[in-house]
């Protein structure tokens, strides 16, 4: 086999691409659907890990979550054994800021009763679906930027002050166009006093609003006095993530007396922890787009190896003018190889583009999902694409390869 061959080849290939340019797309269509959807949702998981990556860092490198459930990405409800905990308590957080060196915050987060629809309401606007919670002032350490006015204080605190702090989209819904700080919104009936507007984070889930309603700790427990259930922001000295993780669960497991040989009855992540799991689970993700995305190519193979065994069938005379002018048995092979390959390669470059027309609708519909094609799921797109075609056109090259010229010279 010499270059001069597989010029050739390639050359009567596209030819033929050419002049039946209709049914080739047609042809190559299953190919141009599995490259497109392997770019597409690869460029789409590539955006969601660099958000949640962004989202957890956010949270600073040095900050631990505690809660009394497990809080990661998981299936299912909680189980029997975390609905019978205790809730993490206020004591609890002020031992863990007494007896942990490490340690250089905790702020302790008290959640609303889920069951209950609460509303904020400014004059005529109202807004549901409040992520509200009680904290104090070392909440702001992770990271919390003002975008108007302060954040809580001790002060407001110990004073159980009716005051709150709302997130920017929250401030945007139902005071637009005005300047929000010392304006009484009502919420859940209670008139608080607006003293800060929080930054939306630069880092959020895609498409997702900052709908913080953040009171002092103390005015939200005198407000819903019933609440119980407690989340530990913990920020630790810088550099001493893992010694702080070690004194925390130390006196948890005392505070909460777990005995020695039992599991702990609470459970404490870092952002790179919740990275790390995610990136699990969105690696299942890409396997099954794979699966799912081979079933398109599997389909465009098949058809490409119809068209090319009909294309044997058309040619045949040619086939047979080619050979009895001395062209070679892996002449003919590459011939045939070439126009397969080509197909599919062309059906890969279509599904790049389609691949990455998807993945720019991603980025409009959600700007906060940085989405873009990795290379390797360009590459791995193309190079798939171009092996369904090398497989599958084996056997109809193979298959005019053998064709006996005389007969093939005789076939009308």
């Amino acid at each position: 086999m010499t270059w001069n061959s597989f010029s050739s080849g390639f050359g009567m290939a596209w030819d033929s691409i050419r002049q039946a340019k209709m049914r080739a797309f047609l042809t190559v269509l299953g190919v141009v659907i599995g490259t497109s959807c392997i770019i597409g949702v690869g460029s789409i998981l590539a955006g969601l890990d660099g958000a949640i990556a962004d989202i957890f860092k956010s949270f600073g490198p040095d900050t631990i979550i505690v809660l009394k459930f497990n809080g990661g990405f998981r299936a299912g409800d909680l189980t029997p054994e975390e609905r019978r905990r205790q809730p993490l308590t206020l004591d609890q957080a002020r031992a863990l800021r007494e007896r942990c060196p490490a340690v250089r915050y905790v702020s302790p987060y008290l959640f609303p009763d889920f069951n209950r629809i609460i509303r904020a309401r400014y004059k005529t606007k109202e807004v549901y679906q409040l992520e509200l919670g009680g904290t104090e002032a070392s909440y702001a350490a992770g990271g919390t930027e003002m975008l108007y006015g302060r954040f809580l204080s001790e002060s407001d605190n110990f004073r159980r002050a009716p005051v709150v702090v709302l997130g920017e989209d929250i401030a945007k819904a139902l005071m637009p166009y005005m300047d929000p700080i010392g304006k009484s919104v009502e919420v859940d009936g209670r008139q608080l006093e607006v003293i800060g507007v929080m930054k939306r984070p630069a880092a959020s889930f895609p498409g997702q609003d900052d709908r913080r309603v953040l009171l002092p700790y103390f005015t939200m427990k005198k407000i819903f006095p019933a609440l119980r259930e407690n989340m530990f922001i913990v920020i630790a000295e810088h550099g001493r993530v893992p010694e702080a993780m070690d004194e925390v669960r130390m006196v948890l497991r005392q505070e909460r007396r777990v005995r020695g040989n039992d599991p702990d009855n609470f459970w404490m992540t870092t952002a790179e922890q919740m990275i790390e799991q995610f990136r699990k689970i969105t690696s299942m993700t890409f396997l099954v787009m794979i699966v799912l995305s081979s079933v398109g190519l599997l389909v465009g193979g098949i058809g490409v190896m119809n068209i090319m065994l009909v294309s044997v069938t058309e040619r045949t005379k040619e086939i047979g003018v080619r050979k009895a002018v001395g062209a070679r048995r892996s002449d003919i092979v590459i011939q045939f190889l070439s126009e397969a390959a080509s197909l599919t390669l062309l059906g890969g470059l279509l599904g790049l583009l389609f691949g990455y027309l998807i993945s720019l609708a991603a980025r409009l519909a959600f700007p906060t999902m940085p989405t873009a094609v990795p290379m390797w799921a360009a590459v791995s797109g193309v190079v798939m694409s171009l092996a369904v075609g090398l497989f599958f056109g084996i056997w109809p090259a193979n298959k005019a390869a053998r064709l006996d010229p005389v007969e093939a010279l005789r076939y009308e």
